[in-house]
């Protein structure tokens, strides 16, 4: 099978690297300052499909590479499925993940409900077509912080069937049950 290329749209190394993972070496996947794009793409949608679909289309149509990108987040039950679309900027500045989990806990520490969700969306656009892929994971918010591994949310979110965090994982178990990891699955299955 000849090898695949593709760009991820994305500027975050923790995504593109787990990703880098799932994907395996029949891939070869380019990040967006490898192929000379140093934009913030504005993330407008009021949806993981439409900021997914934005930023896999930006990248298209500037640039004419296969691509996709992912847009996720967390939808915690209690807090009507915020932080949602708005998760990496949450507690306000973009990626500020201990500022995000602070606000989080804050706004949990009298809800008796505790069940999330962590979800993603995919835009893959190739050979001008555009396809989505969406991927859940069910579980519920801890009331404090576990492990060292992952990122964003990742110490606070226990996945459904398990005893430990995200952050608590390996990268090759959280992958393989996680929201991206589920997604990436169907991606790796349509290219292939």
């Amino acid at each position: 099978m000849p090898e695949k290329k593709l760009v991820f749209a994305t500027n975050n190394l923790h995504k593109l690297e787990e990703v880098r993972q799932m994907l395996g070496p029949e891939f070869t996947l380019f990040s967006m300052k490898e192929i000379g794009c140093k934009e913030d793409i504005p993330e407008t949608g009021s949806t993981f499909r439409e900021n997914a679909s934005i930023k896999a289309r930006y990248i298209h149509e500037r640039y004419g590479l296969d691509c996709f990108a992912d847009d996720s987040g967390l939808e915690v039950d209690a807090l009507g499925g915020a932080p949602g679309v708005f998760s990496a900027r949450y507690a306000g500045s973009h990626g500020n993940a201990a500022a995000n989990i602070d606000k989080l806990l804050r706004e949990l520490k009298d809800k008796d409900v505790r069940s999330a969700r962590f979800r993603a969306v995919i835009a893959l656009i190739v050979g001008g077509n555009e396809h989505f892929f969406e991927g859940t994971v069910n579980g519920s918010i801890r009331p404090g912080r576990s492990g060292e591994g992952g990122f964003g949310y990742d110490p606070v979110f226990q996945p459904e069937g398990y005893d430990i965090t995200f952050a608590e994982m390996k990268p090759e178990e959280k992958n393989r049950i996680s929201h991206r990891g589920r997604a990436i699955e169907q991606l790796i299955a349509f290219l292939t």
